[in-house]
């Protein structure tokens, strides 16, 4: 067994790798005018709403949302976690820390972490990432007392998708509690979101409400929307969904072990040793060893090569031996200004989750899980274009952006939606990658021990 032991960016930035606008490099003052930016910036996506209000459902606790004004005011699931990297790193884990202790409260109160903390969004959650968030903050503090305390509700989440969205293969997958209004509303906002392509003349009310089912599991992916499942994403087991849920189980093996509980260590350990068995059981090719996501309904795997396939090394899913495989993702992703969402194919639909568009999240998984697995020369690569996209574009329009156009290095995107000034994830995913960079060391998805195939 060969242990792997995660190393983040030990060696100075290389100019020669960046790329910016016309050829320039940003300097050190431009990387410090962003930081700035942010750090002016934080307190201005703070919220404060105890009571349930209209639509919006309050919080217990301070929490950020990803815009400063505009669209995107509500605590939304998987953005948050991707900020608090970056508050953590910007010395304000107390932020990071309530941002958690709020979902939490909403899996105590409703079962499981909605989309967002609005009414509108109880019928899906979003991809899990409740599980690193508090690891995050528990190496921050190390607070032991905390993480005994919030472990029952954490566990309670991970039974909700054990339970609610489990396929026969054993792996999970996106789904939704919607009732027949919410499918037929959906259907009616594809309409204005996917354009004069999306065609539902001569659908039954049934193939309708199927329509809509699916396409709201689409929007729990938080790939909403994109051309990984063929508009029907709730028969799909994906890659990144089923990475996050092994990394809980890790997590959960690393906070008994901290806890003194061996036999419960053991336990999870057990269960991410049989998820990652049946990730490649299911989700290898093995004709070119690239992962993707698995359509069990049909019993294959889809023909869309995905940034999605590098949350399986960020979270270690899988053996050393696999790793280069997915590496080899970048040969049909990566792009001038970073990677884009999906490969550049035919797609029914031009969606905003595909080429050309490149995403924080997706940026800074694949950044870690290369670095992870030992293919730092690409991390680094990757890193210092999506710095250098998002400096550029910062100089040009003084903002930070939801997405970039990874092939021309602007803000030139395809959309579903007005695209609003973004603070959230990006400045989150700019900050980590930028240390990163300068040689500063990230906290680990996992510890270094638990690395190990």
């Amino acid at each position: 067994m060969k242990k792997i032991t995660k190393l983040w960016g030990l060696l100075l930035i290389a100019p020669a790798l960046l790329s910016f606008s016309q050829g320039e490099t940003p300097s050190a003052a431009d990387r410090d005018e962003v930081h700035r930016f942010i750090r002016n910036s934080w307190d201005k996506t703070v919220r404060f709403n105890t009571e349930d209000e209209g639509t919006r459902i309050g919080l217990p606790y301070r929490y950020t949302v990803p815009s400063i004004s505009g669209a995107f005011q509500e605590m939304y699931y998987w953005d948050t976690y991707f900020t608090g990297e970056g508050l953590i790193l910007d010395g304000h884990v107390d932020l990071a820390r309530s941002n958690a202790e709020n979902m939490l409260y909403m899996v105590d109160r409703f079962g499981k972490m909605y989309n967002g903390n609005l009414t509108v969004f109880q019928n899906r959650s979003q991809p899990p990432f409740l599980s690193m968030m508090i690891a995050s903050v528990y190496r921050s503090t190390g607070d032991k007392e905390w993480l005994r305390k919030v472990l029952p509700t954490l566990e309670k989440e991970y039974r909700f998708w054990m339970s609610e969205r489990i396929a026969p293969t054993g792996l999970n997958r996106y789904g939704n509690e919607s009732t027949d209004r919410d499918k037929m509303d959906f259907v009616d906002m594809l309409k204005v979101r996917l354009g004069s392509r999306f065609k539902t003349d001569g659908l039954s009310h049934q193939e309708l409400l199927d329509v809509g089912s699916h396409y709201i599991a689409e929007a729990e992916s938080g790939w909403d929307f994109n051309p990984r499942f063929r508009t029907r994403c709730m028969d799909f087991c994906p890659v990144d969904l089923n990475a996050n849920l092994y990394l809980y189980e890790k997590n959960f093996e690393f906070f008994a072990d901290e806890l003194g509980d061996k036999a419960a260590a053991k336990r999870w350990a057990r269960k991410a040793e049989d998820r990652k068995k049946l990730i490649r059981k299911y989700c290898r090719d093995p004709r070119n060893g690239m992962y993707y996501d698995y359509d069990y309904v049909n019993g294959k795997r889809s023909d869309v090569v995905s940034a999605a396939v590098f949350s399986l090394l960020y979270a270690g899913a899988v053996p050393t031996k696999d790793a280069p495989g997915i590496a080899r993702a970048l040969d049909a992703l990566e792009f001038p200004h970073g990677i884009a969402a999906c490969e550049n194919k035919d797609y029914p639909y031009v969606y905003q989750w595909s080429y050309p568009n490149g995403w924080a999240p997706l940026h800074f998984l694949a950044i870690k899980g290369l670095d992870n697995y030992g293919f730092r020369e690409d991390a680094r690569r990757i890193a210092s274009k999506y710095v250098a996209t998002v400096i550029g574009n910062f100089k040009k329009t003084h903002n930070l952006w939801e997405k970039y156009n990874v092939v021309e290095g602007n803000i030139n995107v395809s959309n579903e939606y007005e695209m609003p000034a973004m603070l959230g994830w990006t400045a989150g995913t700019f900050i980590c990658l930028d240390d990163y960079l300068a040689g500063e060391m990230q906290p680990d998805p996992l510890p270094s021990e638990y690395m190990s195939y």
